[in-house]
């Protein structure tokens, strides 16, 4: 059985291809899925990819959130479906309360586009199971509102849960909260990432093939051994 990973393509999107990439890459079939589908088709799981959803009006990911798609994914994310948003993919994740906290401009104003390492701290989510805990891999960041912020009471419950997915390991580029590069839903299911793994699956169009587990680690998930 090969499994069917949706990728949405909001207007805006610039990476739902590199995201369609991937998920060939890692075995699976991809599946796009468009911002005004009322359906999901069957997929086995979803990829919010990065870019700028709707011009990133408002602000980012906040119109995306009302996507006729979303009103899918959101209670499909509720009955265990697999997601994971990448960068604007993290935001929208947040705007629509799958994820909590927000993202918001990077404390030096500016754009950051660089490689970075991320240090793994939750490897049993099924996004992540493929890594081992404190493995260091690098993957690439683009965004301009990328640094993570959340409440006192509420980044307690994520590190009290073990939700932070990773946390960048050679610095904190954008100002995030606690260095936080991702989360991960109380499930294990929904996953955000503000650096692009789609970025990072083989030494030839990337920087290391080390985000390629993500889209691997979904996969022992959703197919029956």
């Amino acid at each position: 059985m090969t499994a069917r990973i949706g990728v949405v393509t909001f207007p805006g999107s610039l990476d739902d291809r590199d995201a369609r990439r991937a998920v060939q890459q890692a075995g699976a079939a991809p599946v796009e899925l468009w911002h005004d589908d009322a359906s999901l088709h069957g997929v086995d799981a979803v990829v919010l990819p990065g870019g700028f959803s709707y011009g990133d009006y408002l602000r980012c990911g906040a119109i995306a959130r009302f996507a006729p798609v979303m009103g899918e994914i959101i209670p499909a994310a509720g009955r265990g479906l697999p997601v994971l948003g990448i960068c604007n993919g993290f935001q929208i994740l947040c705007e629509a309360h799958l994820l909590p906290g927000a993202l918001t401009r990077n404390v030096a104003r500016r754009f950051i586009n660089r490689d970075v390492r991320i240090r793994m701290e939750n490897t049993t989510s099924v996004w992540t199971s493929g890594y081992e805990p404190g493995q260091e891999i690098t993957v690439v960041l683009k965004s301009g509102e990328g640094a993570y912020v959340a409440d006192e009471a509420t980044l307690a419950q994520l590190e009290a849960n073990g939700q932070v997915l990773g946390r960048y390991a050679d610095g904190n580029p954008n100002g995030s909260v606690e260095g936080i590069a991702g989360l991960v839903s109380a499930t294990g299911t929904v996953a955000g990432l503000m650096p692009h793994p789609e970025h990072a699956i083989d030494g030839l169009t990337g920087p290391s093939a080390d985000g390629l587990a993500f889209f691997t680690s979904v996969l022992r998930a959703v197919v029956p051994a």
